[in-house]
């Protein structure tokens, strides 16, 4: 495992080949990643199915679930599916949940009027469930009348709950309800301050922050692969990271007058590519993890870039 002041995960890629899950857990596992994230994007995945399959084949890697949509998922059945996985296996489970992504969310028709209240309501209750305790509640959008777990369901711990959020409105709720703050790429240093400014916690809380990355001894092979994955940035999702950088309008700009999402991905700058990413030789994109963890990061999570998952996770296992 790393001897890092924070922890240093991956994410298994939505599209991964079937085939290669499992290695690439196992193989997460053995280079001695501290954590595995699994996410569920609208059309891929499973969340929770990923979670309980990988945690089923490793020995010893924290998963954790980035993100589940509250709106998408009963808060009480939420909870038997986190307490069973963290039941069976203890201390390696932590549960993200957010507001999804409004497009994927109202494509699905599950976008509420307001998801602030949703998630404040939905986190209260998922973390009484989680402890056993009877959930009566009365909200906008969670209405609970007593449930809770039998006692032979509960786990004797928990896992943590965080929040996937980014505006600050949402971010300070997270510092109000959650035992952590999921951060989705790009992260930076100046992101991370400005984020904490709003999370504010009132206790113990974690960051976990999500970047591309790839390693390579040539940098400029290492930015080439992680360039593509760029592409969704210039959407209005992601101003609030790329504000504090100081070229979002630049970048929108560019965005507006690209023909298509990989064109302006190839228009970036190196230097926006190099800022937005995680990409270069092992010691240098080390470093950039380090500046993370000054920041305030306890958790850097790195997005294989390139075409082969599993060759990435080999180069990314370098920076351990």
């Amino acid at each position: 495992m790393s001897h890092s002041p924070g922890a240093i995960g991956v994410l298994l890629p939505c599209d991964i080949p079937t085939a290669d899950m499992i290695p690439f857990a196992r193989e997460a596992d053995a280079y001695g990643f501290d954590e595995l994230w699994v996410a569920e994007d609208l059309g891929h995945r499973g969340g929770l199915a990923q979670a309980a399959t990988v945690l089923a084949h490793t020995r010893r890697i924290r998963v954790g679930v980035g993100l589940l949509p509250a709106a998408a998922r009963n808060v009480a059945f939420t909870a038997m599916e986190a307490a069973t996985l963290a039941q069976l296996h203890p201390g390696r489970l932590d549960i993200a949940v957010g507001h999804g992504m409004p497009a994927w969310m109202r494509s699905a028709g599950a976008w509420p009027r307001s998801p602030l209240t949703l998630l404040r309501e939905y986190i209260n209750a998922l973390r009484a469930l989680l402890a056993g305790e009877p959930a009566h509640t009365d909200g906008r959008y969670v209405r609970l009348d007593g449930p809770r777990l039998h006692p032979s369901a509960v786990p004797d711990q928990a896992p943590a709950i965080f929040a996937g959020v980014r505006s600050p409105k949402s971010l300070a709720l997270s510092g109000e309800t959650a035992d952590g703050t999921l951060l989705a790429e790009p992260v930076t240093p100046p992101y991370v301050r400005q984020a904490l400014r709003s999370i504010n916690p009132r206790r113990a809380h974690r960051i976990t922050a999500y970047n591309i990355a790839a390693v390579d001894d040539d940098p400029r092979a290492a930015m080439a692969a992680a360039r593509p994955a760029l592409k969704a940035l210039g959407d209005t999702d992601w101003k609030p990271h790329i504000a504090p950088l100081g070229f979002y309008e630049e970048l929108a700009h560019l965005r507006r007058r690209s023909g298509s999402a990989q064109d302006f991905a190839q228009a970036m700058p190196d230097q926006w590519v190099e800022q937005l990413s995680l990409s270069g030789t092992a010691a240098h994109v080390r470093g950039r993890l380090d500046d993370l963890f000054l920041s305030g990061v306890s958790s850097a999570v790195l997005i294989p870039a390139g075409p082969s998952a599993r060759a990435a996770l080999a180069d990314l296992a370098a920076v351990l």
